[in-house]
């Protein structure tokens, strides 16, 4: 059974993914999730290609959710939830809350529950020792309910939902004479039970008359309250006690802290850092991208910091790896390529099989586990091998990979030949799309000798086609280099039918490298035809590192 208190564990590929990548990462988190009792959800670290997004359509399959950043947010650390109050609360409600709890803030939140304000401890003891004030109940605009609450009363006249937004407080200790010097119209009057000072209090137009230390009110005086329309409280404490809490009753919005702030889910760590080294409040909400609360953090949570959780899959290389991805905790790698410079924190279950395809490693994984593989799974399985071994005709192609695309075809029920050229010409339509899409469709970055340098691949089945991304990326090689982080950039435009690759190329020296590596002669401004060259991975990266130390 799935600990519903874990955080979810991402499956993911390299940046500008291929359909290696996006199957391979989908496949892998539903074997981890039928094997495990933790949740893996797929995720893709760029756009997904035509080749792939026809593949997912083919089997049915929902593209994974896109995720460009792994650097540790909000989202991270340990969020205490504390219930979010009414901005009406009473001042006394509050403290005996934060007495309960043993915390001293409190989230105030709207009725839809979004964030409205803060009332610390720290602000609930400046209202009560600013309580002399006898327009205090007035100016906060105090409901009726509020003084009930706080006084134990009980309201014999008046309505709980009225706002008292004038006049102030007088304590009528005196006789009705000297209360005609102290109550204005409007007031709220404290009086003891004396039938006499009640029915003066009435009659000077007090707008609340609270009767002290009795249950009981007279009836004559309900009626005249009711006839001067003067809302009526009884308490069952003396004047004194009710005279020290009825300020008590001033909603918490009227104190809280207006300006507020507070955090998102997806806010780095390292801002929410600074922001709280700047501002000396104890807690922070957080809230959602549509604005709801989710909780309160404050600086000792920063210590509870939960990186997050990846495995890797099709990449081991920094350059290919998601952003961020030096702030989370890799847990696993399953890869064919070259091993890379990527490094790890702690040992890692690292497997990497001198094989076509990541998806033939995951193959042989389900049935290591005795797992069942659905056709569904199946059928993105074995495009994710037709593609990354152009149907057999890599020279990183192994028997295993063709066995486990053979075996994958037979549970998905597709014919190998017919899938993968309907697949392929998916895949090289070039219509609506600008040369920079082209370079990018499928692109990795590399760094060796302290050079970093780009190389993109088209696989086309269609001579039209071949020329088509040869037309649109020879004049523009130069623009998309300006906006790449390297040195270099290459496009291989590979012909899967006779196994041949044509390099653009752009980039100071990118000629010279190609001539090194290739040993050839290579001229500016001219595609150069490899024979026999399809594989990045194999054959073309392997040249150009070669081509980099041997300069």
């Amino acid at each position: 059974m799935k600990n519903a208190m874990q955080r979810s564990i991402c499956v993911i590929g390299h940046k500008n993914p291929d359909t290696d990548s996006i199957c391979s990462a989908i496949a892998y988190a539903n074997l981890k999730n039928l094997t495990s009792d933790r949740t893996y959800e797929p995720r893709r670290a760029g756009e997904i290609n035509q080749e792939t997004a026809f593949v997912l359509g083919k089997f049915h399959m929902e593209p994974p959710e896109m995720c460009l950043d792994v650097h540790a947010t909000v989202s991270d650390i340990d969020i205490r939830y504390i219930d979010g109050v009414d901005g009406n609360m009473t001042l006394r409600r509050a403290w005996e809350t934060m007495r309960d709890q043993d915390i001293t803030t409190l989230p105030i939140t709207t009725n839809d529950n979004k964030p409205e304000g803060l009332i610390t401890l720290k602000r609930l003891a400046m209202a009560n020792m600013d309580s002399l004030d006898p327009h205090a109940v007035s100016n906060a605009c105090t409901p009726i309910a509020n003084i009930v609450e706080t006084l134990h009363g009980t309201l014999i006249t008046g309505d709980h939902d009225m706002i008292l937004d004038q006049g102030k407080i007088v304590i009528a200790a005196g006789s009705p004479e000297a209360m005609e010097n102290m109550v204005d119209p409007g007031d709220i009057v404290l009086v003891a039970n004396r039938y006499e000072a009640q029915l003066c209090a009435i009659e000077l137009e007090a707008a609340c008359l609270v009767v002290c230390m009795t249950p009981k009110i007279a009836k004559t005086i309900i009626k005249i309250a009711k006839e001067h329309n003067c809302t009526v409280i009884s308490t069952p404490y003396d004047t004194y006690a009710a005279s020290c809490l009825i300020n008590q009753s001033i909603p918490i919005r009227h104190p809280m802290a207006k300006a507020m702030i507070s955090f998102q889910l997806d806010t780095p760590i390292e801002e929410a850092k600074k922001i709280m080294g700047r501002v000396r409040h104890n807690y922070f909400p957080v809230m959602d991208k549509q604005g709801y609360y989710q909780g309160v953090i404050s600086r000792r949570n920063l210590l509870n910091l939960q990186r997050k959780q990846l495995i890797l899959v099709d990449h081991n290389e920094k350059t290919q790896c998601v952003d961020g991805f030096e702030e989370a905790e890799i847990l696993e790698i399953i890869d064919h390529h070259r091993i890379g410079n990527l490094e790890t924190s702690s040992p890692v279950y690292f497997r990497n099989h001198p094989v076509g395809c990541t998806a033939t490693i995951i193959y042989q994984m389900y049935g290591e586990n005795g797992v069942e593989i659905e056709p569904n799974m199946a059928g993105i399985l074995c495009s994710a091998i037709l593609s990354d071994t152009l149907i057999f005709r890599s020279p990183t192609c192994t028997a295993q990979d063709e066995y486990a695309a053979r075996k994958l075809a037979e549970i998905a029920g597709i014919d190998i030949d017919q899938f993968a050229q309907e697949m392929f010409e998916a895949g090289e339509n070039l219509q609506e799309r600008t040369a920079e899409q082209v370079l990018t469709q499928d692109y990795k970055v590399f760094a060796s000798g302290g050079i970093r340098f780009g190389v993109g691949q088209g696989s086309y089945v269609s001579a039209k086609n071949r020329e088509m991304a040869k037309e649109m990326l020879q004049g523009e090689m130069e623009q998309v280099l300006a906006k790449e982080n390297v040195d270099m950039i290459f496009y291989l435009v590979t012909n899967i039918l006779d196994q041949s690759s044509e390099v653009l190329f752009a980039g100071k020296d990118a000629d010279l490298l190609l001539s090194n590596a290739f040993h050839c002669l290579v001229k500016k401004g001219q595609p150069l035809l490899l024979k026999g060259v399809v594989s990045r991975k194999k054959q073309f990266i392997p040249a150009m590192i070669g081509g980099i130390q041997n300069q």
